[in-house]
């Protein structure tokens, strides 16, 4: 009997030094990590209930700096979220947060109201798929640097570096993830963030074919493109919609290049002119939404390459982008997302003015990254909000227009429930659609309109005719 036991006991010894062994070996894919479970957000002030799981956190991309970028991920509102692709969502500025307007005014599952509580997003694209918001680069929202000179030479190279070492080490720390079908998303100045992380993944790809980002494609949103058909585009958007006078529009074209990065004293007394004596009081990034009378910049200090999202919404409150920076600076709320905790030494903001005056480099057209990552095979998708007088869609259709593209299906008016939602054309290579009435942030004015594209694009199909 004595023996038996001891028998029946080295035997569940080995059943458990096995289950031991194997667990720090096996794919975790199904359970997650120790470190995924200290991300886990377990319910966000003043949030309604909701039966997906999010996560949000701190991944260092730089010890000896102490760079750390904050994310949060969203996970697919649906039966299988394990089934479901996984989306990367950059805001642009340079230097604004993808938490105040991609997850907080767009496309995340909540809204902010203005008793701070918070409410669902019918039109969320987390009904479509895992979403993961990334505050980048170091300084933005609730990432840091301890290294205060980070904040003084920021630019397009660091950020797309930065970006790709958090993803692969994100991508460590859930690694149900890492092959799963991957996009990145989002609008303006990520016109430049998401071409060139693409660019950094196929790199890396390339070089690391067994550790490799699964890597789709991209879409992209009222995107910087191109710094002279861009500038060019937008000044005719102006002009094309009344906003100036003939003589500044002349003035401006005889005395605007915008063959380099740095304008002339005329082309920039044309240009502020333009902004103090004919546009008015509207609001830049949708011309037709009401005008938030709060404003923390004064529009002569922003020049045309310099297009920071601070879009306002006409069916919602015109200043809604205030809910965020009080909801965010919440104590309880920093906690719930595990923010913060280094005690960053200023309040968080929407967009960091720092960054934006102290951006050091900045590619000047993305042209040459979009015909290599065509060639490449990536399913690319732009789009353009119509009301936005920033980055306007003649920006983007005029920029467009030089990479020369093959016309698959010609221009044609794309509809939902019975109505235009907007125009869209497909190339080789690439689709382009507009979304009427929506401005630079087209989830924001057109939400049910920005879910089609969004749809539409990941399932690979042209918008409906009818």
């Amino acid at each position: 009997m004595g023996g038996q036991r001891r028998k029946i006991t080295d035997q569940m010894s080995l059943v458990v030094m096995w289950f031991i062994f194997s667990s720090r070996f096996t794919d975790t894919a199904s359970s997650p990590t120790t470190q995924q479970e200290k991300d886990r957000i377990t319910a966000l002030p003043g949030q309604p209930e909701v039966a997906f799981s999010q996560f949000s956190g701190y991944v260092t991309v730089h010890k000896k700096n102490g760079r750390a970028l904050f994310y949060w991920l969203t996970e697919a509102a649906a039966q299988n979220p394990q089934q479901k692709p996984l989306v990367l969502w950059l805001n642009g500025g340079p230097g604004c947060s993808s938490i105040a307007y991609g997850a907080s005014e767009e496309i995340g599952p909540f809204r902010i109201n203005k008793t701070l509580s918070l409410y669902l997003n019918k039109y969320s694209w987390n009904k479509e798929a895992n979403i993961l918001f990334l505050e980048s680069p170091a300084g933005v929202g609730f990432s840091y640097t301890n290294t205060s000179s980070d904040l003084k030479d920021s630019g397009d190279k660091r950020t797309a570096r930065d970006a790709l070492i958090f993803l692969k080490r994100w991508m460590s720390r859930f690694p149900q993830y890492k092959q799963r079908e991957f996009y990145i998303s989002g609008e303006s100045y990520a016109g430049h963030y998401i071409p060139q992380l693409a660019k950094k993944i196929h790199n890396y790809n390339q070089n690391h074919p067994n550790s490799y980002i699964n890597l789709k494609g991209f879409i992209v949103g009222n995107a910087v493109t191109d710094n002279k058909y861009d500038n060019i585009g937008t000044v005719e958007y102006w002009w094309g919609h009344s906003i100036i006078s003939d003589a500044t529009h002349n003035l401006i074209r005889s005395s605007c290049t915008f063959s380099s990065a740095n304008y002339t004293e005329n082309c920039d007394d044309a240009i502020n002119y333009a902004w103090n004596h004919e546009f008015g009081e509207i609001d830049q990034y949708s011309i037709y939404a009401p005008f938030c009378k709060i404003s923390s910049r004064n529009a002569t200090s922003i020049r045309l390459k310099n297009t920071l999202i601070r879009s306002r919404a006409s069916s919602y409150d015109p200043c809604i982008e205030k809910n965020a920076e009080k909801y965010y600076n919440r104590p309880d709320v920093q906690q719930a997302m595990h923010a913060n905790y280094t005690g960053i030494p200023y309040k968080w903001t929407a967009c960091s003015d720092e960054l934006l005056m102290n951006w050091k480099d900045s590619e000047f057209s993305m042209l040459p990254t979009y015909r290599k990552l065509i060639t490449a095979g990536y399913r690319i998708w732009m789009f353009s909000g119509d009301t936005d007088s920033v980055v306007p869609v003649t920006a983007t259709r005029l920029s467009l227009s030089h990479l020369n593209l093959t016309v698959k299906t010609q221009w044609y008016p794309w509809y939902l429930n019975g109505e235009v939602g907007g125009w869209t054309e497909v190339y080789d290579g690439l689709t382009f659609a507009t979304v009427r009435g929506a401005g630079h942030e087209v989830p924001l004015l057109q939400p049910q309109r920005g879910f089609l594209l969004f749809e539409s694009f990941l399932a690979g199909k042209n918008l409906p005719k009818s």
